[in-house]
């Protein structure tokens, strides 16, 4: 058995979690998630708390889906309670960025304005401070869905390494080559 998957999950008494059929789902203040299940886990609500059980204790692959269900559903909880962000920083003369709520504008050296708009779960905010990078903070409950977010943005721009000018995450470490030397 998983170490992770054998410890229980506490339910908060503002989170309400139900599953049917083959689906989980958590209910909190930020929103409402689900996750589909295994066939092969099985998943006990008591009170107010789950246990996760694996059938097949002797499979490898199975013995992973038991700690994997775990954290997934522990993330939900924790999302649906508190929500979950990540903070990029534009590096370089003339990078800006605007936008909050769902919409974004990124000028990052193309000739062109890129517009991205975003799902419901996704929240912007970005911070022009002047004499300093720009940083893009995005909020959401869904912990996977802002990995996904966070990375196509900065996919967008990716710091080059030279000079390390384009989009990163906050205080990611970039490391800088040097030039062509005489």
């Amino acid at each position: 058995m998983s170490k992770i998957g054998k410890k229980h999950i506490i339910i908060p008494s503002d989170v309400n979690v139900y599953i049917n059929k083959q689906y989980i789902y958590v209910n909190g203040k930020l929103g409402i998630l689900k996750q589909k299940l295994n066939k092969n886990i099985k998943i006990k609500i008591d009170k107010k708390k789950i246990i996760i059980t694996n059938n097949l204790n002797n499979k490898k692959k199975f013995k992973s889906l038991h700690g994997l269900y775990r954290m997934l559903i522990y993330n939900m909880i924790i999302g649906v309670k508190n929500g979950y962000n990540k903070k990029l920083e534009l590096v370089g003369i003339g990078y800006k960025a605007n936008g909050s709520g769902r919409i974004l504008n990124l000028n990052v050296g193309f000739s062109h304005t890129i517009v991205i708009k975003f799902c419901k779960k996704i929240l912007i905010e970005t911070e022009n401070i002047k004499g300093s990078n720009t940083i893009i903070t995005i909020y959401s409950c869904d912990k996977q869905l802002l990995g996904i977010v966070a990375s196509k943005i900065r996919s967008i721009k990716k710091p080059e390494p030279y000079k390390g000018k384009g989009i990163r995450y906050k205080n990611e470490k970039i490391i800088i080559k040097t030039g062509k030397s005489v």
